[in-house]
């Protein structure tokens, strides 16, 4: 732990102890304080600690903490989700796997985000790439229809990414090992496992990918398939993290020259076909 972390520590569970009345841990009868919040030798008692140890740890010394520990001090301290990880990064630990949160909302200012993308395709998807929400450009373009859809098995059996034949396999090992990278993040996220079980039986491609164990980041790459209606779509693509909704990202596509003018082609066919 650097010094600086170790002040950063310090200051922030003095802060955080000082915001925790005695009253809200069930400490009646405290007596008259010359400071606001909880006494140390209290969260050593809430947290199940010795005193000297977590008067250590709040003077940023040098000793040894664990996982186990600091979720007792969190407890103590009635820290948030966010509070927690910020703590295990102080302490110099990885910050614990969150569970993903379950039906959260797609909210107006997201939905209108993906709209206001209208004339290029755009897609919000989860953690482990299934697909919250899509525009009707990517609607168009992907071919998505009613049910389920992961950007994963999108691109390994979507035939309209396999047309591309030599783009789509020079591609396709770095999106298997984005997606190993993403997973790592979660190791009790069954979803992951999931989507890879069911891709594997369904690509042999994916399956051979998959067991060499590749791990990459996702970069900026062109995205590239050959619609039914217009032929051939290149597109730039960025994924960008809600700040609000961090376990959800939101993928914009970017055409690049000459397919702009086949989105408002393709356009022009579907508004004359529901004319």
């Amino acid at each position: 732990m650097t010094g600086h972390r170790r002040e950063q520590l310090k200051e922030f569970l003095r802060a955080r102890r000082a915001g925790v009345s005695p009253e809200e841990v069930g400490i009646v009868g405290a007596g008259r304080r010359r400071t606001p919040g909880l006494r140390r030798e209290e969260v050593a008692m809430l947290a199940g600690v010795g005193v000297s140890w977590y008067t250590w740890l709040e003077q940023g010394r040098d000793i040894t903490v664990s996982g186990q520990v600091l979720d007792a001090v969190a407890g103590a301290l009635r820290l948030s989700a966010a509070e927690r990880g910020h703590l295990y990064l102080l302490a110099g630990l990885n910050p614990p796997v969150t569970q993903p949160v379950a039906d959260q909302e797609l909210t107006d200012e997201v939905r209108n985000l993906l709209d206001a993308w209208g004339p290029r395709p755009a897609v919000l998807r989860d953690r482990s790439w299934n697909i919250v929400a899509f525009n009707d450009t990517a609607r168009m373009v992907f071919g998505f229809g009613a049910g389920p859809h992961n950007c994963l098995r999108t691109f390994f059996t979507n035939p309209r990414y396999r047309a591309m034949g030599e783009i789509w396999a020079a591609a396709a090992p770095a999106v298997a090992a984005a997606y190993r990278a993403d997973a790592a993040h979660f190791p009790g996220d069954n979803e992951f496992d999931r989507v890879v079980s069911e891709l594997r039986m369904d690509s042999s491609e994916f399956a051979e990918l998959w067991e060499r164990h590749e791990v990459g980041v996702p970069a900026p790459a062109v995205n590239a398939l050959r619609h039914p209606e217009v032929g051939e779509l290149y597109f730039e693509t960025t994924t960008l993290t809600l700040a609000h909704q961090t376990e959800w990202s939101l993928i914009v596509y970017n055409p690049k020259p000459g397919t702009g003018e086949r989105l408002e082609r393709l356009h022009t066919v579907r508004l004359s076909a529901s004319a």
